[in-house]
């Protein structure tokens, strides 16, 4: 939960342009599901039933699909405009590709009926491992040297992951 600050009626109020900054609540989506993967790797350890495996992997999908679609329509555009370093924006349109790919052969079973299920829920919890160190390491900070306008980016960034969690029917995370 963001930093309340105090208005001037004395009441609690958010700051909604640290919340929705680009890089903070990109940042903040990097560890949301990175949380997620953990707890899928405990249910997996705990041998949870496969209903249950599949809901939290579906969450996984939904979230990852909401920042990745968010990333590459909003974000890595102004990205490849504001820096010099293509690379890294091609880089991570290609991982997303290979993410995207594992989403699917998810999306299109279950754990009792693919034996990799499990496996390949870890292997896309890897590359995205991947990709946020590589993001945050290397393209955050670039991003942040460029002085884009990362609160403008934010809100739209924001708004296109709530409009894509609702075409999924998933409620937003707090």
């Amino acid at each position: 939960m963001p930093a309340a600050k105090q208005g001037k009626s004395g009441e609690a109020k958010h700051d909604t342009a640290k919340e929705n900054e680009a890089i903070a609540q990109l940042t903040e989506d990097h560890a949301r599901v990175k949380n997620l993967f953990k707890e899928y790797e405990r249910l997996v350890q705990s041998e949870a039933q496969p209903a249950e495996r599949q809901e939290l992997a579906m969450m996984i999908c939904a979230e990852l699909t909401a920042h990745s679609t968010a990333e590459e329509e909003i974000f890595y555009p102004a990205v490849r405009e504001g820096i010099d370093e293509e690379d890294l924006v091609d880089e991570a349109l290609v991982e997303h590709g290979t993410a995207k790919d594992l989403i699917v052969q998810l999306q299109a079973t279950s754990p009792d009926e693919d034996s990799l299920y499990d496996a390949k829920v870890k292997v896309l919890g890897e590359y995205i491992n991947h990709h946020v160190r590589e993001e945050e390491s290397e393209m955050f900070p670039l991003v942040r040297r460029a002085k884009l306008d990362t609160v403008m980016l934010g809100e739209q960034i924001a708004a296109r992951k709530a409009e894509v969690m609702r075409e999924l029917g998933v409620e937003m995370a707090e």
